[in-house]
């Protein structure tokens, strides 16, 4: 069961995790134990290796795994170093790193993650192991403060990231005059609900009781 897998590598984690020394930090700790749970699920299931799903090198892997989860074995988080970006992955890694905020390693390392996990086919929030659309949000405040401002419009993230690349790349998105006319809104606007990992494991077991 992928929600059981990934409810046991989170654990793990958050075992492991370095003492925060305020809610900040702690929330930090929960958003990279959640997302290399996501990706050690996503091992565990379809054989996509890891360190290919987060996208950092085995030596930044190693750093953060030190830095953050000092007590973990990080034998699962071994192997071959990631395939190379794509175009549109390494543009978000450059927009997400021009747009830094929050305190640094963990601002560079969630740069990469959050690009490499963006190139899975569900929400954002959902790719990266994430509760709901409520904590990607509180990690894009936190961590790129600016592309979090820019999102007036509450636009689901990806679409959003990639609005920003076109426009700096001199084209828009879509071809509609404004987003109050587009016939598509509600797939750039629309509610990114649908249960997260966590969620759905616990629906589980509260059904099995």
């Amino acid at each position: 069961m992928p929600a059981s897998i990934f409810a046991r590598h989170y654990s793990t984690l958050s075992a492991a995790a370095r003492p925060a020394r305020d809610d900040a930090e702690a929330f930090d700790n929960h958003v990279l134990a959640s997302i290399l749970a996501a990706a050690l699920t996503e091992e565990a299931t379809s054989g996509i290796g890891a360190i290919d799903g987060l996208g950092l090198s085995q030596t930044e892997l190693d750093r953060l795994v030190c830095h953050c989860f000092p007590s973990y074995a990080a034998t699962e988080l071994a192997g071959f170093e990631p395939g190379e970006p794509a175009e549109e992955e390494a543009l978000l890694v450059d927009l997400l790193l021009a747009h830094r905020s929050g305190p640094e390693p963990v601002a560079t390392w969630l740069a990469t993650l959050i690009a490499r996990r963006a190139m899975r086919p569900d929400h954002l929030w959902q790719d990266l192991g994430l509760n709901d659309r409520g904590e990607l949000n509180r990690l894009l405040a936190r961590h790129f403060q600016t592309l979090h401002t820019g999102n007036t419009g509450n636009m689901r993230w990806k679409k959003y990231f990639y609005r920003v690349l076109c426009e700096a790349e001199g084209f828009s998105l879509c071809a509609a005059p404004s987003c109050a006319v587009c016939t598509d809104f509600n797939d750039c606007f629309g509610a990114e609900d649908g249960l997260s990992r966590l969620a759905d494991l616990r629906r589980r077991v509260e059904q099995a009781a």
